[in-house]
C-alpha cells in the first residue's frame, strides 16, 4: 500500500515538473513575441510564482519520493536506468537553477521599462537568448528521466 502511494506522489511529481516546465515556456514565449513590457512584466511575475510553488516543491519531493519507492521494491539507486535518471536530474537542475535567477531580472527588466514608459533595454534580450537556450538541455534531460522511468532499461554504468 505504502509503495503504491510512493508511486502515485512519484508521479504525480514527474508531471508537475513537466507541465510546469513546458507551460512556463509557452507563456514566457508568447509575452516575449508581443514586446509588450507590461504584458512581459506581468506574465514573468506569474512564472516566477508558478516556479516557486509548483516547480520548487516537486523538485525537491521528487528525489525523496524516488528514494522511498526504490527502497520500498529493492532497487539500489546504483542501478543503470536509475543512476543515469539521478545524473539527468542534476543537469535539469544545473539549467533549471540559472533559468529561475534569469526569469526574476527578465520581470524586474520588464517591469522597469513599463513603469517608465520605454521598450525592453538590450539587457533583456541576452538574459531571454539565454533563458531560451537553457530550455531545450532541461526539457531534453526530463524527457529522457521520463522514458528511464517507464521503460527502465538495462543499462550498465559501473
Amino acid at each position: 500500500m505504502l509503495e503504491e502511494w510512493l508511486l502515485l506522489a512519484h508521479v504525480i511529481g514527474a508531471t508537475v515538473l513537466f507541465g510546469t516546465g513546458a507551460g512556463i515556456a509557452f507563456f514566457m514565449v508568447m509575452a516575449h513575441r508581443t514586446r509588450d513590457p507590461h504584458l512581459i512584466a506581468h506574465v514573468a511575475s506569474t512564472v516566477v510564482i508558478a516556479d516557486t510553488l509548483f516547480t520548487a516543491t516537486a523538485a525537491i519531493l521528487q528525489p525523496v519520493t524516488g528514494y522511498l519507492l526504490a527502497r520500498s521494491i529493492g532497487w539500489e539507486l546504483s542501478e543503470g536506468w536509475i543512476a543515469l535518471s539521478l545524473l539527468l536530474y542534476v543537469v535539469t537542475g544545473l539549467f533549471w537553477l540559472p533559468v529561475v535567477w534569469i526569469q526574476i531580472r527578465l520581470r524586474d527588466l520588464a517591469r522597469a521599462a513599463a513603469a517608465a514608459g520605454k521598450a525592453l533595454p538590450p539587457d533583456y534580450f541576452s538574459l531571454y537568448r539565454i533563458w531560451f537556450a537553457c530550455g531545450f538541455p532541461a526539457f531534453f534531460a526530463v524527457i529522457g528521466i521520463l522514458w528511464l522511468m517507464l521503460i527502465k532499461p538495462a543499462i550498465t554504468l559501473f
